[in-house]
């Protein structure tokens, strides 16, 4: 008996001390579970159930990201493409003035393609200011690849820009073949990267200017000896633009069969300015759309 005591203490002490010494090891974190959480951020469980497949947004002065749902996954961008054309040709060109004529072969191209198009015709002669307006508000390819060619000589000289300057900016996972975000499978990025676009061109007074802008008067040209009228497709869209403690003051909105519908908006609330990029939201220019009511349903809920 007294030997089956013995025993029996002996064992408990070493369960004992083997359970003290695995309440003492620190938490593992293997690398596929700190992928997952570098993935998603989800501070308020409601918001899991968004539309858009990816989504970051992230604090302008601290440059923090308070939510994010599949950051880091590879999208289409659209005509958010349009973001880095436009901050590519403001950086480029000191005379914002200067007249640069639309070509015919583009003009016939892009009309051909179904892209959208800001209402410039073939020769004409706008502004370089006009024609960042042009490929902002309305979405206009016509203006955005105009820009491109004015700026290189070339699509494919204005792509390299557009590679390099991701690659400066930190845009680890985007590679672009165009300036208007027209659909190509090697044309792709993550709304985080998105996300560090948007944050670098707002440093620009010209480029945040013209991104919070709802509609604009193009100056006259030979074309359009009155002008004529652009107007932001979010603001159209969008209506009420007011959100808890704030509103968006700004944003861009893309879209392709492939892309979804995809946003990226500047909003100021409680004093504070955030930025919010959402890819891949379901729908199209007829439909509900998915991509602003996700954009408001987050910048309402966060804390």
């Amino acid at each position: 008996m007294r030997g089956k005591s013995v025993g029996f203490l002996l064992l408990l002490f070493v369960f004992i001390f083997f359970s003290f010494q695995i309440w003492k090891l620190p938490a593992i974190s293997t690398p596929r579970v700190q992928r997952e959480l570098d993935k998603d951020v989800l501070p308020f469980s409601s918001l899991t159930q968004i539309h858009s497949r990816q989504a970051v947004l992230v604090a302008v002065s601290s440059k923090k990201v308070l939510f994010q749902k599949r950051g880091g996954e590879k999208a289409y961008p659209a005509s958010l493409t349009k973001m880095m054309t436009a901050i590519l040709a403001i950086e480029h060109y000191n005379d914002l003035q200067k007249t640069v004529r639309i070509p015919t072969q583009l003009y016939n191209s892009l009309n051909q393609s179904g892209a959208s198009m800001a209402g410039f015709l073939p020769n004409e002669k706008p502004k370089i200011s006009d024609l960042l307006y042009g490929t902002m508000l309305p979405s206009g390819a016509d203006a955005a690849e105009t820009l491109a060619l004015s700026v290189s000589g070339s699509e494919n000289a204005f792509v390299s820009m557009m590679n390099r300057k991701a690659a400066e900016i930190g845009m680890k996972h985007t590679h672009f073949t165009n300036p208007s975000g027209l659909h190509d499978p090697n044309h792709y990025t993550t709304a985080r990267d998105m996300s560090l676009l948007l944050l670098y061109a707002l440093k620009n007074p010209v480029f945040h200017q013209i991104f919070t802008t709802h509609s604009y008067q193009i100056s006259p040209t030979n074309f359009h000896p009155n002008g004529m009228i652009v107007q932001s497709t979010l603001f159209q869209k969008m209506g009420n633009s007011s959100i808890n403690g704030g509103a968006i003051i700004g944003g861009k909105t893309g879209y392709t069969d492939e892309a979804g519908l995809c946003l990226a908006t500047l909003a100021k609330r409680n004093g504070q300015t955030y930025i919010l990029v959402t890819l891949g939201a379901p729908g199209d220019h007829n439909t509900i759309q998915y991509d602003i009511e996700d954009a408001k349903l987050i910048y309402n809920q966060f804390e």
